[in-house]
């Protein structure tokens, strides 16, 4: 039986008086990879920020209908942010470690929000490493800066910065659209690894990308969700003219 581990039910979402998501209803099953795809300006990345609620750093901001993470409406005045974005955690566009070393990118986290005991930080450092096929490459250069490693294992760092934090949830904004096309390949690789134990929805202009990589995939279009479903079945047999029209390349 598919559990849903994202659930969202007539949700709009307004900057200021602009409405930039317009009642959508999606289930995110666990441990899946879930594709956003959709031209620019489709609402993609507003959605994906609702999940750990980074819209909310944004001013102007006002959200309705219900979101539930992890069996939680997560905007009831009682939701723990810090705990919600431990659970849910974010890779952004580009990669962006902090200009520390290695295993203080790792760290860091585990340090501001006193997480584990220190003595417990080598063996996460190795564990997070691992996870993201990085350990091997790196293990003699943990004290080294992370702006000398190259794009692609920046992100992958980025990402196992994430994993240290031992989220359920793994949220990817265009990931891979500062990497060339072998090291998108690989992070794709790496995501067919993790979503063994993780969820992951992935943001992506990229349709090739999409279909390789995802189970789901649900297309937006002007704040809309027009279709959703497997991503195999989108691919060959979308039932919205409007998908078959983007997937076609007759706009976006």
């Amino acid at each position: 039986m598919n559990k849903f581990i994202i659930e969202t039910r007539h949700l709009d979402l307004f900057y200021g008086s602009f409405q930039a998501l317009t009642d959508i209803n999606l289930s995110i099953e666990e441990k899946k990879i879930t594709a956003l795809i959709g031209p620019s300006g489709c609402g993609k990345s507003t959605l994906v920020r609702v999940f750990n609620r980074m819209n909310d750093l944004i001013d102007g901001v006002r959200i309705t209908g219900d979101v539930n993470v992890l069996g939680d409406n997560i905007f009831t005045p009682e939701t723990d942010l810090i705990a919600l974005r431990q659970r849910v955690g974010m890779v952004f566009q580009r990669p962006n470690p902090f200009p520390l070393s290695v295993r203080e990118n790792i760290t860091f986290g585990l340090e501001i929000h006193s997480k584990h005991e220190k003595e417990q930080y080598d063996s996460i450092v190795e564990a997070s490493l691992k996870d993201v096929l990085l350990w091997d490459d790196l293990k003699d250069r943990l004290d080294n800066s992370a702006l000398r490693l190259s794009l692609e294992q920046q992100q992958r760092l980025c990402i196992a910065r994430v994993l240290a934090m031992k989220p359920q949830i793994i949220l990817m904004d265009e990931p891979c659209s500062a990497l060339d096309p072998i090291a998108t390949l690989r992070i794709e690789e790496l995501m067919q690894e993790l979503k063994k134990n993780y969820t992951i929805v992935i943001v992506t202009h990229n349709m090739q990308q999409a279909a390789r990589a995802s189970d789901n995939t649900a297309f937006l279009y002007l704040g809309e969700l027009v279709e959703y479903g497997e991503t195999k079945h989108i691919y060959s047999s979308p039932k919205e003219k409007r998908t078959e029209d983007y997937l076609t390349g007759r706009f976006g």
